[in-house]
């Protein structure tokens, strides 16, 4: 079975004075039958290595190995804090970067280098799924970027869903919609790396989960848990989802 799985990312937020609040409040959550993590700034990372309750991921990682390339961050120095893992793909990303399928790849296989988790987001515009091209859409971003992998690499690798259309517009995938996508995926997983896989990978909702939605989207048998933005700054929303 599943561990449902909440992860918080903070994207460009909080002072320190505010994160090592947030954080303790985070920590303070009574741990059940799921997991937390939280995405942080970069340069908060060391100030919460180590920590296990809630796991910590980067919110990127350099697709090279070291050297002369100022201002970014590798997986082995995420590894050397004892990170768990960094996201990789990002709509933020995706869109004011240009990050590249070939850029992203090379992301994923830093950090499985390193024995990290690749926590890979896909999604498609609203351009994209009116003009129903968002199964193709998700299907490029799977293969593109995962498909090279082996299915033993892929137990360190989660997907977040993230519709880009759903994404701070306050506007939510229905239950219905998300289900849909996450079972899409599923089986894309299957088709590529095998039941096995399939059953085993974590798929999250990425796309404006809240307190008066978490419910009924983290009942979706195919959803395990959600990628939370806005909602995980303020530590009662992001309570209650968890506890949802």
């Amino acid at each position: 079975m599943r561990t449902k799985l909440i992860a918080g990312n903070w994207k460009m937020n909080l002072n320190f004075i505010e994160a090592k609040e947030l954080f303790r409040d985070v920590q303070a959550i009574e741990n059940n039958d799921k997991a937390i993590a939280l995405c942080v700034p970069a340069c908060y990372l060391s100030a919460f290595s180590n920590a296990v309750d809630p796991f910590i991921f980067a919110q990127d990682v350099s697709a090279h190995v070291k050297g002369a390339y100022t201002g970014e961050v590798s997986a082995s120095m995420l590894a050397s804090l004892h990170i768990m893992g960094s996201l990789v793909g990002h709509s933020e990303r995706r869109q004011y970067h240009a990050e590249s399928a070939s850029v992203l790849k090379e992301k994923v296989d830093r950090l499985l280098e390193n024995n990290l988790i690749a926590l890979y987001c896909i999604g498609e515009t609203i351009e994209e799924r009116n003009e129903q091209k968002h199964e193709a859409v998700i299907q490029k971003q799977i293969i593109e970027v995962l498909g090279h992998l082996t299915s033993e690499q892929m137990k360190n690798v989660i997907i977040a869903y993230e519709p880009v259309w759903a994404i701070g517009t306050g506007v939510t995938a229905t239950t219905s919609q998300a289900q849909e996508m996450h079972a899409f995926i599923r089986n894309e997983i299957e088709r590529s790396f095998g039941q096995t896989c399939a059953s085993q990978i974590k798929i999250l909702y990425g796309g404006s989960m809240n307190a008066s939605n978490a419910k009924e989207l983290l009942a979706c048998p195919d959803v395990d848990g959600g990628l939370i933005g806005g909602a995980s700054l303020k530590v009662d929303d992001f309570k209650f989802i968890y506890e949802s």
